[in-house]
Formats: structure tokens, C-alpha cells, sequence
């Protein structure tokens, strides 16, 4: 029973006791008390306290809330700052110019960043050149749109000059030991002598001779460590 209820009741019981009592002493009293008068007084008393309790019914008096989470925001409110989705990877990629895939007119650096530039055009969000004394056999290290690490070694030999099973296995000790390579790549403007491509076939290194260099640039077969990925697969 809520507080008003009580209080309501109370003061309907008190007039009430209180109109018996007066009227009990005018009877004793042989009507020396003025009883109407009384009686009525205390009846609309008692009346003012039912109707203060039942002008609006079902209505209860405010009590205090914990404050709960926030609600709806009026229509003047501002609206929260969305947070912001970061773009796709792809969408940051650089621009990679034609020119910059022309590795028939580049010297042996200038091979590092022609092979670095058709990483990124194929999508590798990292590409760094860090070929140069003390590399380890490592001139261009890229991570992929699919997160794996691939370690480059790019060898710009002239026609006839094939690259031998040393310079396979120099690059072997180094790639997955020191740089930890996903996927190791060897790429040629030339060719590979035979027991070259038997080592590679052995370390799980990717060869990329000069045909398969020229159709890499024209975009004519996937990126090489898709291959390797695919290989992996089968």
C-alpha cells in the first residue's frame, strides 16, 4: 500500500473517530455541544483527504530513479561523431607509372625498383628496396594483400649469363633463416642453369626467369607468390 493510501486512511479514520466522540458527548450532554456544525466539518475534512488522494487516479507521487542509460536525443541534439571506417588497403595503394615497369631500360639498381614496382601494382601494400652491401642476398621484401612476407632477389644478368646453384644457394641460407621469408623469389632478366632450378625446386624457392619476368609485367600470369601459393596447394 503506497504512502498516500496510508495517509488518506488515516485521516478518514481520525474524522470519523473524532465525529463519534462529539457526538457521544452531545448525547450525554443532553445536545449542550452544537453536533451538526461539528459533524459537518469533520465530514469535509475527511472529504478533502479522499480527494486528495483520488482527484487523478492511479496517479503516485514522483519518487527518485537511478539514473539509467541515456535515451533517445532530441531533434536539437547533435548527432554522436560516427566512427570512421579505415579505407581497404587497395584503396591506399600508390599509383605505380608505366614507366616504372620497364626493366629493359634499367641498370642493376634501377632492376630492384622495376621489380618493387610490379609488387605494388599487384597489390602489396608494403614494398621496400633494401638491396645494397650487407643485404644478405635481399633487395626487395614485400608483404601481400594476404599478409605474407616475400623476400626478392633480383639478379639483372645479360644474355647468355645464367644464374648458377651458388647464387641459389647463398640466397637459400638466407631467406627463410634470416629473413624469414613466407615465400622466397629469385627473378632473372635471363635464365637458370639446371642444377640452379633443381635447388630451388628442393628449397621451395620460386624462379622467375626473363620469359616469365616479361609476362609477369604484362600482367599475363599471376604475381609469383600466388603461384607459390597455388603450387603449395596442390
Amino acid at each position: 500500500m503506497g504512502r498516500d493510501v496510508v495517509l488518506a486512511v488515516g485521516l478518514v479514520g481520525i474524522c470519523l473517530g473524532g465525529a463519534a466522540v462529539f457526538v457521544k458527548a452531545a448525547v450525554e450532554t443532553d445536545g449542550g455541544i452544537p453536533v451538526l456544525p461539528i459533524v459537518t466539518v469533520l465530514l469535509l475534512a475527511a472529504g478533502v483527504a479522499l480527494a486528495r488522494w483520488s482527484i487523478v487516479p492511479g496517479q503516485r507521487r514522483p519518487t527518485a530513479r537511478r539514473p539509467g542509460p541515456p535515451g533517445p536525443m532530441g531533434p536539437d541534439e547533435p548527432l554522436p561523431c560516427a566512427p570512421t571506417t579505415p579505407e581497404p588497403e587497395s584503396a591506399c595503394l600508390p599509383e605505380v607509372d608505366s614507366g616504372a615497369l620497364d626493366h629493359t631500360a634499367a641498370d642493376a639498381d634501377g632492376f630492384e625498383h622495376t621489380v618493387a614496382a610490379l609488387c605494388a601494382r599487384d597489390g602489396c601494400p608494403q614494398v621496400e628496396v633494401v638491396g645494397g652491401a650487407g643485404d644478405l642476398g635481399a633487395d626487395v621484401i614485400v608483404t601481400t594483400a594476404d599478409g605474407l612476407r616475400v623476400v626478392i632477389q633480383c639478379k639483372r644478368y645479360g644474355e647468355g649469363n645464367r644464374v648458377g646453384s651458388q647464387d641459389l644457394q647463398r640466397f637459400g641460407g638466407t631467406c627463410f633463416a634470416v629473413h624469414e621469408a613466407d615465400v622466397a623469389i629469385v627473378v632473372t632478366t635471363s635464365d637458370f642453369t639446371a642444377p640452379a632450378a633443381e635447388y630451388a625446386a628442393a628449397c621451395d624457392i620460386v624462379c622467375v626467369d626473363g620469359e616469365g619476368l616479361a609476362a609477369w609485367t604484362e600482367s599475363l600470369t599471376p604475381p609469383p607468390w600466388d603461384a607459390a601459393a597455388g603450387a603449395e596447394r596442390a
